[in-house]
């Protein structure tokens, strides 16, 4: 079932469509960082463009301006909340099965697509991850969010059952997006992908499955797998110069608590 945004998985443990940001009240057709409580705290857009990030430990949230908001639908703080801007187009790759390319070109900074699905609790992503058979696809991402005082927030997307295109980006090694988790109305992310570089028309769209592009290291928890683990692993076909030959591993899906 295509859905542009995520929605409640079917343990309804979380429910991203429920407000609970409070609005601002800027009167402006578009906040201004000094001002705006959504913008004070978080990484801001230039233009239709995520802003180049200054050199530091670690990356600021986003949050965008809400439903509860006053300034309006114009404001430059609403992005990922409009969807699908670009043209893009399914394809069927010759070693990775579907893909998505651009059909225009995408300037560097650009919001792509989110990566939309149903939004599962721990217990149900690991359950449904273990009823998979080996050769079956798995779509299921999981997010985590390192915050400063150590603590880690999870977030695991599944859109096998219900999604957008983001489901059919394939990882590469050296991808041309990044995913971004931007907040809109709640502290549920929405899980954003945007252009890591320029991109032309009719070039394959990929991002990093294990989080390390555009990361600090070790900001990743894949893991060197045990040898019996091996054969759940995946060929990577990305054909980049640094390909790992696998496609990233997180064991903690897999292992029981």
């Amino acid at each position: 079932q295509y859905s542009p945004d995520s929605v409640a998985g079917a343990d309804g443990e979380i429910d991203p469509a429920e407000v609970t940001f409070p609005g601002c009240s800027c009167r402006s057709s578009s906040c201004a960082a000094a001002q705006c409580p959504c913008l004070r705290h978080g990484h801001s857009y230039s233009g239709l463009c995520l802003a180049e990030q200054q050199e530091q430990p670690f990356s600021r949230p986003v949050f965008e301006c809400n439903s509860l908001c006053s300034c309006g639908e114009g404001c430059q703080n609403r992005l990922v909340q409009r969807g699908l801007q670009l043209r893009l187009q399914v394809f069927r790759t010759r070693r990775k099965g579907w893909g998505v390319r651009a059909l225009e070109p995408v300037p560097r900074g650009s919001f792509v697509c989110e990566y939309a699905g149903e939004v599962l609790g721990f217990a149900e992503a690991q359950r449904r991850i273990q009823a998979q058979a080996p050769g079956e696809p798995n779509y299921i991402i999981a997010v985590r969010e390192h915050l400063h005082d150590g603590r880690v927030m999870e977030t695991f997307v599944d859109p096998s059952r219900v999604g957008n295109v983001g489901r059919f980006l394939n990882h590469s090694c050296e991808p041309n997006l990044f995913m971004v988790p931007v907040r809109v109305d709640s502290m549920v992310p929405r899980l954003a992908l945007f252009a890591a570089a320029d991109i032309s028309a009719g070039e394959e769209l990929s991002y990093d499955y294990s989080g390390r592009f555009h990361n600090s290291p070790g900001a990743s928890r894949e893991q060197k797998p045990l040898e019996e683990e091996n054969s759940l692993r995946k060929p990577c076909y990305c054909g980049s110069r640094t390909c790992a030959s696998f496609l990233p591993w997180d064991s903690s899906l897999f292992s029981t608590p």
